[in-house]
């Protein structure tokens, strides 16, 4: 990897490429720091202490909804809209035709459909925001210029994200929204450095069992960033055989290939989608009753349950209960999120069509069913790994470990890392090609 850096920057095009996308960061994070209009930072600070309803959005902006910053929202609504176009897609036949056979018009379009659904969610995250939080009095005034301002400051937040993840992808290095999260979560890199040194040197004084702590959570962190590189790269690899077929005037040969089918298809969506429907009624409930924290009833039930995937406040049987569901939801996440982007079906076709054939396997409904099955093996591996990702730091609280970096940043920190520089060598075969044609 550090190989492929220090060749990219010897490379003119792709250094100029590194400098826009590091440009770009620079002004993500400094917006980070522009707290909204109307709003008091005293009040803000205090208010915001121990609140854990937010904590996915607040770890993906870099701490900007802490700051109640013009990025507060970060990127997800874009997530919640990419979300829901492809949900979309498998629903709306007319929308389905233009994600597979629209070609570079189609993704145009759906990008159009995803910007126009985020600004819409953005309006409608924003205005929940200040009413949830209208009443902790971190808003100088709370009349309708005031809530207007919040709103709308937000809204162009989110949309100077969007822009700003487009033209990384377009001008810079690797998928600019990605990029985004990426920055957003090793932002939190020295407040977990911090809390290793304060682990180690207590109050000051050196401490030998805070030094094996330390060393046993680097050394878990080494082994999990492991166990996330190879589960992120393991793949079955089924193969293909292509009998002899004229093509036009030629006869082409056999050809031997294979369909890569990946461990962990899915990604991180699963995990977002999930933590997102579980941590939704928390927000909704706050939104009307902002003192549901301290009443009691069945709404205060619902409110601890739905606050335990990402609050450390509320009791151990709420949190158990909650990593429970929490772990079957992933599950569940993983398999729809899978099979709505792989269907065993059409690829059998496609194969059929092409005079292709998985040897020792009979060509149509055999096909299909033996593609469903690896995948059906698959996607429980990689949904139950993904579970207990995204559970591990749930567990940890029952510890006196505070850490800035759980599974799920992990997780997709080693997926974007990877994901970066696989383009970054492609970017440098291009030209490496380029010059020795030339």
């Amino acid at each position: 990897m550090f190989k492929t850096i220090k060749n990219a920057l010897k490379t003119p095009d792709v250094r100029k490429k590194l400098m826009y996308t590091l440009l770009l960061i620079v002004i993500f994070r400094l917006g980070c720091y522009i707290t909204v209009p109307g709003v008091d930072s005293f009040q803000l600070a205090e208010a915001f202490s121990g609140q854990g309803i937010s904590s996915l959005i607040d770890m993906i902006s870099g701490g900007a909804f802490s700051r109640l910053s013009i990025f507060a929202m970060s990127i997800s609504p874009y997530i919640t809209a990419s979300i829901v176009i492809q949900l979309l897609g498998m629903v709306i036949p007319s929308l389905e035709r233009l994600m597979k056979e629209g070609g570079e018009d189609g993704r145009n379009k759906i990008n159009r459909y995803t910007k126009i659904l985020t600004i819409v969610l953005a309006l409608i995250e924003g205005v929940g925001v200040y009413l949830a939080y209208r009443s902790s009095g971190i808003f100088i005034d709370t009349g309708f210029v005031t809530g207007a301002t919040v709103v709308i400051s937000l809204m162009a937040g989110t949309a100077l994200l969007m822009w700003l993840g487009d033209q990384i992808t377009n001008k810079g290095i690797g998928n600019g929204i990605s990029i985004i999260i990426f920055v957003g979560i090793i932002a939190g890199l020295p407040s977990g450095v911090v809390s290793i040194w304060n682990l180690i040197f207590e109050g000051g004084v050196f401490s030998t069992t805070g030094l094996l702590t330390a060393l046993g959570i680097i050394i878990g962190a080494i082994i999990l960033v492991a166990g996330v590189v190879f589960v992120q790269q393991a793949e079955r690899k089924v193969p293909v055989q292509y009998s002899k077929r004229v093509v036009g005037r030629k006869m082409v040969g056999a050809q031997n290939t294979h369909i890569p089918l990946k461990l962990a298809m899915a990604g991180v969506m699963p995990i977002i989608f999930a933590s997102s429907f579980m941590t939704f009624p928390a927000m909704i409930i706050q939104m009307f009753v902002p003192d549901i924290a301290s009443q009691t009833g069945f709404w205060n039930v619902i409110y601890n349950f739905s606050m335990a995937t990402s609050s450390s406040s509320v009791g151990i049987g709420y949190t158990i209960a909650n990593a429970i569901v929490y772990l079957l939801l992933i599950i569940g996440f993983t398999y729809f999120y899978t099979y709505a982007t792989f269907n065993p079906a059409e690829v059998s076709n496609n194969i059929k069509k092409n005079g292709g054939f998985i040897p020792g396997i009979r060509a149509g409904k055999p096909t299909t069913d033996y593609l469903a099955s690896i995948i059906s093996k698959l996607t429980l591996f990689g949904g139950f790994f993904l579970a207990v990702i995204a559970i591990l730091p749930m567990l940890m609280r029952f510890t006196s470990l505070n850490l800035a970096f759980g599974g799920t940043s992990i997780l997709i920190v080693v997926g974007v890392a990877l994901e970066t520089v696989q383009q970054l060598e492609s970017q440098l075969v291009m030209r490496h090609y380029k010059g020795f044609l030339e």
